[in-house]
């Protein structure tokens, strides 16, 4: 499941960044190879890593609340920022599968309501997303 995580992590950053991989002014360039590789990866691979994790979600012996046994662990954490970060970088994208991905759209909402980690969500210590982290946005590559 790790490999499958960070390839996740890595094929969203090449769907998402080719936008600041290059100078100014080679930008629309830059662009039309942005938005092929983030329809890419909305349509091709975005479907197939959610599914992956909510099936593993749904193979769970302990039930469906967490993705290993039955208690929290960093690998929950874990999936609640990459579907936050999702959710950030693709959100008509992220609305259309959560339809089809309900266990993992579910998990991250579990993890954002618990008290602890809903306070933190709502101080001032958590860095909201940004065009700066590795989960961007940018509206013309959300399809």
């Amino acid at each position: 499941m790790n490999n499958t995580y960070f390839g996740l992590l890595a094929e969203f950053g090449e769907a998402n960044m080719p936008l600041v991989k290059v100078a100014p002014k080679y930008f629309s360039l830059s662009f039309e190879e942005a938005r092929r590789r983030a329809a890419d990866f909305v349509k091709n691979r975005m479907p197939k890593f959610l599914g992956y994790f909510d099936n593993v979600l749904g193979q769970n012996v302990s039930g469906e609340r967490y993705m290993l046994g039955a208690k929290l662990t960093y690998v929950d954490l874990s999936m609640f920022q990459v579907v936050a970060g999702l959710k950030y970088a693709f959100p008509n994208a992220m609305r259309k599968a959560a339809r089809k991905y309900p266990r993992i759209l579910a998990l991250h909402t579990r993890i954002q309501e618990r008290p602890r980690i809903a306070a933190y969500l709502a101080s001032p210590r958590r860095i909201p997303f940004n065009n700066e982290g590795i989960f961007r946005h940018y509206p013309e590559l959300d399809t």
